[in-house]
């Protein structure tokens, strides 16, 4: 007798970021106005150069999911970047969050800016409870992989960096509180200064020459600046030429008095 397989279950189709949630009602650790100024600044200044900015995807609270197993599990970074990734061009397609099983491409980098609250999660120091989600650390460092962690404490003004070696985060060596990330040929350092008015001490990028990327409103007033001495320059320049014009007049206007016509000098 011909016997045919079993039937195959119908395949089990995953959520999309149209399914998950992208807030929940109540949720903690919603950002204070620290929480929305130094992500600001990271975004504004962030500036790889070997990727085109179309193909960099930069976040902030935006929900991670990270396991297809358990689709409802998720991160919320303070700020993440992923390489590779198209970005939304159109208002309409802005993502809800990032689903990994949907987009197919980690994040590269992740930023925690530390609070009282979140700080042991943040720095692995707590362990997984029974029948809960892994911690932030676990799933950064064991799940998706993340090749560099960043921990900020503006409270003591600490910058950590981690890069996953192995299977494991190793504490990486920060001379100046800076960290330069090869990859991108961009380095993180702790700058102080004023953004939007808020003097502090901050964390922003820098570039191979140790310059730290300038932020829109200051790349405006460097060319404002720029704009500036042009015009001094061509101002002089117009004082200068008045003043050879009043030289050469009032040449002519002696030579006239002389019996000599200006106009009609013999030659050399």
């Amino acid at each position: 007798m011909y016997q045919t397989d079993p039937p195959r279950p119908p395949q089990e189709v995953l959520p999309t970021m149209y399914d998950l949630p992208s807030e929940l009602v109540g949720e903690s650790g919603l950002p204070d106005e620290f929480h929305i100024f130094q992500p600001r600044l990271l975004g504004e200044t962030c500036q790889p150069s070997h990727y085109p900015s179309e193909e960099i995807l930069i976040a902030t609270d935006l929900n991670l999911y990270y396991d297809p197993r358990h689709p409802l599990w998720y991160k919320r970074p303070d700020w993440y970047m992923v390489l590779g990734i198209s970005r939304a061009q159109q208002q309409q397609n802005l993502r809800l969050s990032y689903v990994i099983w949907q987009e197919g491409v980690d994040p590269f980098l992740v930023v925690e800016l530390l609070s009282p609250g979140t700080e042991q999660e943040d720095l692995g120091q707590t362990l997984r409870e029974v029948n809960k989600p892994p911690t932030k650390w676990q799933v950064y460092e064991q799940i998706l992989r993340i090749p560099y962690y960043v921990v900020f404490d503006r409270y003591s003004n600490q910058l950590r960096g981690f890069r996953l070696e192995g299977t494991r985060y190793q504490e990486l060596s920060l001379p100046n509180q800076r960290l330069w990330l090869e990859e991108i040929q961009l380095g993180l350092g702790v700058w102080q200064g004023s953004y939007d008015d808020i003097t502090g001490l901050w964390l922003r990028w820098y570039d191979a020459n140790n310059q730290w990327i300038l932020t829109s409103t200051q790349q405006v007033e460097r060319e404002r600046q720029r704009a500036e001495r042009e015009r001094q320059r061509a101002e002089q320049e117009r004082q200068r030429a008045e003043q050879e014009r009043q030289r050469a007049e009032k040449l002519a206007e002696y030579l006239r008095t002389q019996g000599i016509d200006p106009d009609n000098l013999p030659q050399m």
